[in-house]
């Protein structure tokens, strides 16, 4: 909706311990190192974030040292000699299993050995926050997980694997129905693979009971993701969802254009700092300024507070809204209003750049 008219080392210690002590220094470790053991739990968890671990790649034959080696050119194990001796008490040169494991650089030994040990694949925890678009999602898989870019989009644009997930739509690709949520994948894990889990849980919160409210809204449940995706990217301030939601529904009602400036920034391609007067003028079928109704597909990946708003809206006239400064809305019925709302806000604006120290 637009503002019209001018919008320290374990080493060093059982070194001192044991003289101090007079202990043989040898025994002195074995038994703090047996000790350690008893008191940790080898329990492996996926890196997070994903962007925080380190991927380390023990080959087939690969020797107890040259796995040692690795992890400390990793930055993973940080007292090579006293890690020697602790993966030998647990067994660890005797069964070492080749593969690609994550760790963080803060891993406990135990972790480590029991990984090592067992050869559980190395699994990264990979978080996706709402309102991304497709190809942001993949800038993030390509940037943490090591997905190319162009090899996610590809496999979110192929209609045999849409068909097979359920998500085919007008807009030929998975936009809209990539799940923003925090995942648990494994390393090396293959474009479709991701596409398809994000999908599963896509699938995982649509809740059936929706079917029937979305034969009374007579809309399909494409249009409804599509709708949400437009709330998604336009709301800040969270109780302002189904009022945004209900001023879109009522526009389409009416046969108004949308005229939401989430299409226009996603028309482009790019995120935007500020939609001008002569970004309106793009010709997209995304543009809901120049075309009416509903674009052909979702402009990004809504949760599901924004489904939910998209499927019950506030029960309000409103036809208009402006977005002020905190990210709040001022609602309107009619245009008049609505230019009153825009004059607040330009007030606001003033106010806030008069506050500001100079220079800044």
């Amino acid at each position: 909706m637009r503002m019209r008219n001018g919008e320290g080392g374990m080493r060093s210690v059982t070194s001192t311990l044991a003289l101090r002590f007079r202990i043989p220094h040898s025994a002195f470790r074995i038994g703090l190192l047996a000790s350690l053991s008893a008191c940790s739990s080898p329990t492996a968890t996926p890196c997070e974030p994903a962007a925080q671990c380190r991927i380390v790649t023990i080959p087939r034959g690969a020797t107890f040292d040259a796995a040692v080696d690795s992890l400390v050119a990793h930055g993973i194990v940080r007292h090579p000699t006293t890690f020697h001796w602790y993966a030998r008490l647990h067994g660890l040169p005797g069964s070492l299993k080749s593969g690609t494991y994550g760790f963080h650089p803060d891993e406990g030994w135990s972790v480590l050995v029991d990984a090592l040990k067992r050869g559980r694949g190395a699994l990264l925890r990979w978080t996706v926050p709402e309102g991304l678009t497709l190809r942001e999602i993949a800038d993030l898989a390509q940037s943490q997980l090591g997905v190319p870019h162009d090899s996610l989009l590809a496999a979110a644009s192929d209609p045999t694997l849409l068909r097979q997930l359920g998500v085919a739509g007008l807009a030929g690709t998975a936009e809209g129905y990539l799940y923003p949520t925090t995942y648990t994948v494994r390393v090396r894990v293959g474009p479709g693979e991701l596409v398809r889990l994000m999908t599963d849980q896509f699938q995982a919160h649509w809740q059936e009971e929706w079917r029937p409210r979305l034969d009374t809204l007579r809309m399909t449940r494409h249009q409804l993701v599509t709708l949400a995706s437009i709330i998604q990217a336009e709301v800040r301030y969270a109780p302002d969802r189904e009022y945004v939601s209900a001023v879109y529904h009522n526009r389409l009602r009416k046969g108004m254009k949308l005229e939401a400036d989430p299409t226009v920034i996603y028309a482009y391609g790019r995120r935007l700092t500020r939609v001008w007067e002569k970004n309106l003028r793009i010709r997209s079928p995304y543009n809901t300024y120049l075309v009416p109704g509903l674009p052909p597909g979702p402009i990004s990946q809504p949760d599901s507070a924004s489904l939910a708003a998209a499927l019950y809206p506030a029960r309000t006239p409103f036809l208009f809204f402006v977005a002020q400064p905190d990210g709040k809305h001022i609602f309107s019925v009619t245009y008049r209003e609505h230019l009153a709302a825009i004059q607040a806000v330009h007030r606001m604006q003033r106010a806030a750049r008069a506050q500001r120290p100079p220079g800044r």
